[in-house]
C-alpha cells in the first residue's frame, strides 16, 4: 500500500493536513548541511607567534551561520579581534582553510593584508 503525500505552501502534509517533518529524506538533507560547517582548522604556530596578518570581512546577516563559523575558526588559528570584523593574527592562513572559505562562498566578503610590522596589543586608557 502506497501512501499519498500532499504539499501545502511548500510543506509536506498528510491526508489530514498535518505537516510531516520526520521523513528520512529531510533529515538526510539537514545532516549534510550541518556537517559541512563542523570542519575545524587549527594552527600549528606557537601562541606567541608574531601577529602580522589582518583579516577584514563583511559577511551579510543572511549568512549568519557561516559568519559564526568563520569567527570560531579565526580564534582557533590564533587570531584576536582588533575591532568588529577586523582580526589580526599570524600569517599565512592555511591553504585548506582558504579553499574551504571559497567552497562555502565567503571569499568575496574577505580582505586580507600583510603588515610590515607585527601587531602589538597596547592597552591605552584615555
Amino acid at each position: 500500500m502506497t501512501r499519498k503525500t500532499f504539499s501545502y505552501k511548500g510543506v509536506r502534509v498528510n491526508a489530514f493536513g498535518v505537516p510531516v517533518f520526520n521523513s528520512a529524506e529531510n533529515q538526510n538533507k539537514r545532516k549534510k548541511i550541518k556537517r559541512s560547517y563542523y570542519i575545524t582548522f587549527h594552527s600549528n604556530k606557537k601562541q606567541n607567534a608574531p601577529k602580522d596578518f589582518i583579516v577584514m570581512y563583511d559577511i551579510p546577516h543572511e549568512k549568519k551561520r557561516e559568519r559564526d563559523w568563520f569567527r570560531r575558526q579565526l580564534k582557533n588559528l590564533g587570531f584576536i579581534m582588533v575591532q568588529i570584523s577586523v582580526w589580526v593574527g599570524p600569517s599565512p592562513l592555511p591553504k585548506e582553510f582558504i579553499d574551504y572559505v571559497k567552497f562555502i562562498g565567503l571569499k568575496n566578503q574577505l580582505k586580507t593584508f600583510k603588515l610590515a610590522k607585527p601587531y602589538t596589543e597596547k592597552s591605552n586608557i584615555l
